[in-house]
Protein backbone atom coordinates (compact mmCIF):
# COMPACT_ATOMS: atom_id res chain seq x y z
CA UNK A 1 0.00 0.00 0.00
CA UNK A 2 2.74 2.16 0.75
CA UNK A 3 4.11 1.64 -2.85
CA UNK A 4 0.44 3.00 -3.90
CA UNK A 5 0.80 5.82 -1.95
CA UNK A 6 3.92 6.97 -3.15
CA UNK A 7 3.29 6.15 -7.19
CA UNK A 8 -0.08 8.22 -6.77
CA UNK A 9 1.31 11.30 -5.18
CA UNK A 10 3.71 11.61 -7.93
CA UNK A 11 1.31 11.39 -10.40
CA UNK A 12 -0.06 13.96 -8.49
CA UNK A 13 3.07 15.88 -8.87
CA UNK A 14 3.52 15.42 -12.13
CA UNK A 15 0.08 16.51 -12.95
CA UNK A 16 0.72 19.93 -11.18
CA UNK A 17 4.10 20.93 -13.30
CA UNK A 18 2.12 20.47 -16.33
CA UNK A 19 0.09 23.62 -15.87
CA UNK A 20 3.38 25.69 -14.85
CA UNK A 21 4.59 25.11 -18.39
CA UNK A 22 4.92 27.99 -20.49
CA UNK A 23 1.97 28.61 -23.29
CA UNK A 24 4.45 27.94 -26.31
CA UNK A 25 5.37 24.83 -25.11
CA UNK A 26 1.88 23.45 -24.42
CA UNK A 27 1.03 24.40 -27.92
CA UNK A 28 4.39 22.66 -28.66
CA UNK A 29 3.77 19.67 -26.92
CA UNK A 30 -0.39 19.06 -28.57
CA UNK A 31 1.27 19.77 -32.26
CA UNK A 32 4.03 16.85 -31.47
CA UNK A 33 1.06 14.84 -30.19
CA UNK A 34 -1.16 15.89 -33.38
CA UNK A 35 1.75 15.12 -35.70
CA UNK A 36 2.37 11.46 -33.94
CA UNK A 37 -1.49 10.68 -34.15
CA UNK A 38 -2.01 10.96 -37.86
CA UNK A 39 1.44 8.62 -38.37
CA UNK A 40 -0.51 5.92 -36.24
CA UNK A 41 -3.38 6.18 -39.02
CA UNK A 42 -1.27 6.41 -42.08
CA UNK A 43 -0.75 2.73 -42.18
CA UNK A 44 -4.44 1.82 -41.80
CA UNK A 45 -5.05 3.84 -44.80
CA UNK A 46 -1.93 2.10 -46.77
CA UNK A 47 -3.55 -1.22 -45.84
CA UNK A 48 -7.05 -0.08 -47.21
CA UNK A 49 -5.35 1.52 -50.19
CA UNK A 50 -3.76 -1.79 -51.00
CA UNK A 51 -7.40 -3.46 -51.64
CA UNK A 52 -8.11 -0.50 -53.69
CA UNK A 53 -5.95 -0.88 -55.97
CA UNK A 54 -6.23 -5.02 -56.45
CA UNK A 55 -9.75 -4.16 -57.15
CA UNK A 56 -8.63 -1.12 -59.95
CA UNK A 57 -6.71 -3.84 -61.34
CA UNK A 58 -9.26 -6.92 -61.67
CA UNK A 59 -11.55 -3.98 -63.45
CA UNK A 60 -8.95 -3.32 -66.09
CA UNK A 61 -8.87 -6.71 -67.16
CA UNK A 62 -10.64 -7.00 -70.23
CA UNK A 63 -10.51 -10.59 -71.46
CA UNK A 64 -9.44 -13.62 -69.81
CA UNK A 65 -9.08 -17.13 -70.87
CA UNK A 66 -7.46 -20.10 -70.06
CA UNK A 67 -5.28 -22.47 -72.48
CA UNK A 68 -3.40 -25.70 -72.28
CA UNK A 69 -0.46 -25.16 -74.47
CA UNK A 70 1.38 -28.01 -75.81
CA UNK A 71 5.38 -27.94 -75.43
CA UNK A 72 6.39 -31.55 -77.33
CA UNK A 73 7.99 -29.72 -79.67
CA UNK A 74 10.07 -28.32 -77.66
CA UNK A 75 11.95 -31.92 -77.04
CA UNK A 76 12.65 -31.74 -80.34
CA UNK A 77 15.46 -29.48 -79.75
CA UNK A 78 19.22 -30.32 -78.15
CA UNK A 79 18.52 -30.85 -74.20
CA UNK A 80 20.75 -27.90 -72.97
CA UNK A 81 18.07 -25.49 -75.18
CA UNK A 82 15.02 -26.97 -74.69
CA UNK A 83 13.45 -24.97 -71.35
CA UNK A 84 13.66 -21.42 -73.05
CA UNK A 85 12.59 -22.51 -76.62
CA UNK A 86 9.38 -24.33 -74.22
CA UNK A 87 9.75 -20.29 -73.30
CA UNK A 88 9.75 -19.31 -77.07
CA UNK A 89 6.72 -21.31 -77.72
CA UNK A 90 4.55 -20.38 -74.66
CA UNK A 91 5.27 -16.50 -76.17
CA UNK A 92 4.38 -17.60 -80.19
CA UNK A 93 1.04 -19.37 -78.82
CA UNK A 94 -0.18 -16.49 -76.78
CA UNK A 95 0.89 -14.06 -79.09
CA UNK A 96 -1.22 -15.35 -81.88
CA UNK A 97 -4.14 -16.65 -79.46
CA UNK A 98 -4.73 -13.19 -77.63
CA UNK A 99 -4.26 -11.38 -81.36
CA UNK A 100 -0.93 -9.01 -79.70
CA UNK A 101 0.21 -6.46 -82.09
CA UNK A 102 3.75 -7.20 -83.22
CA UNK A 103 6.42 -4.34 -83.55
CA UNK A 104 6.70 -4.02 -88.10
CA UNK A 105 9.21 -1.50 -88.46
CA UNK A 106 10.92 1.30 -87.15
CA UNK A 107 8.00 3.96 -87.30
CA UNK A 108 5.81 2.24 -84.71
CA UNK A 109 8.56 2.25 -82.07
CA UNK A 110 7.25 5.61 -81.08
CA UNK A 111 4.25 4.31 -80.20
CA UNK A 112 4.00 1.77 -77.31
CA UNK A 113 3.03 -1.53 -78.05
CA UNK A 114 0.98 -3.75 -76.14
CA UNK A 115 3.34 -6.20 -73.99
CA UNK A 116 3.50 -9.58 -72.91
CA UNK A 117 4.59 -10.57 -69.78
CA UNK A 118 5.00 -14.14 -68.19
CA UNK A 119 4.48 -14.29 -64.21
CA UNK A 120 7.29 -15.90 -62.24
CA UNK A 121 5.18 -19.26 -61.14
CA UNK A 122 5.06 -19.82 -65.05
CA UNK A 123 8.82 -19.44 -65.69
CA UNK A 124 9.14 -21.62 -62.30
CA UNK A 125 6.90 -24.37 -63.47
CA UNK A 126 8.66 -24.61 -66.99
CA UNK A 127 12.35 -24.49 -65.04
CA UNK A 128 11.23 -26.80 -62.11
CA UNK A 129 12.76 -29.71 -63.40
CA UNK A 130 16.00 -28.17 -65.18
CA UNK A 131 16.97 -27.03 -68.88
CA UNK A 132 16.92 -30.56 -70.29
CA UNK A 133 13.43 -31.91 -68.87
CA UNK A 134 10.62 -29.28 -69.39
CA UNK A 135 6.97 -30.26 -68.92
CA UNK A 136 4.94 -31.91 -72.41
CA UNK A 137 1.92 -29.29 -72.15
CA UNK A 138 1.35 -26.30 -69.17
CA UNK A 139 -2.19 -25.01 -68.36
CA UNK A 140 -1.75 -21.24 -67.99
CA UNK A 141 -4.40 -18.52 -67.88
CA UNK A 142 -4.00 -15.16 -70.38
CA UNK A 143 -5.72 -12.02 -68.83
CA UNK A 144 -5.72 -8.93 -71.27
CA UNK A 145 -5.97 -5.95 -69.81
CA UNK A 146 -7.70 -2.26 -71.44
CA UNK A 147 -4.08 -1.14 -72.35
CA UNK A 148 -3.81 -4.34 -74.73
CA UNK A 149 -1.28 -5.59 -72.62
CA UNK A 150 -1.18 -9.73 -71.75
CA UNK A 151 -0.48 -11.32 -68.04
CA UNK A 152 0.27 -15.09 -68.32
CA UNK A 153 -0.55 -16.96 -65.29
CA UNK A 154 -0.74 -20.42 -64.28
CA UNK A 155 -3.80 -21.70 -64.13
CA UNK A 156 -5.24 -22.39 -60.43
CA UNK A 157 -6.39 -25.90 -61.36
CA UNK A 158 -2.97 -27.62 -61.65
Amino acid sequence: MVKEDKEEQQKTEEAEELPDLNEDENAKGEEAAKEEAPAEEQPAEEEEAKPRKKKKEEEEIVEERTYTIPLQKALVRPPKKRAPRAIQMIKAFITKHMKLEVKVSEEEEEEELPQLIISQEVNEKIWSRGIEKPPRKIRVRAAKDKDGNVTVYLAEAQ
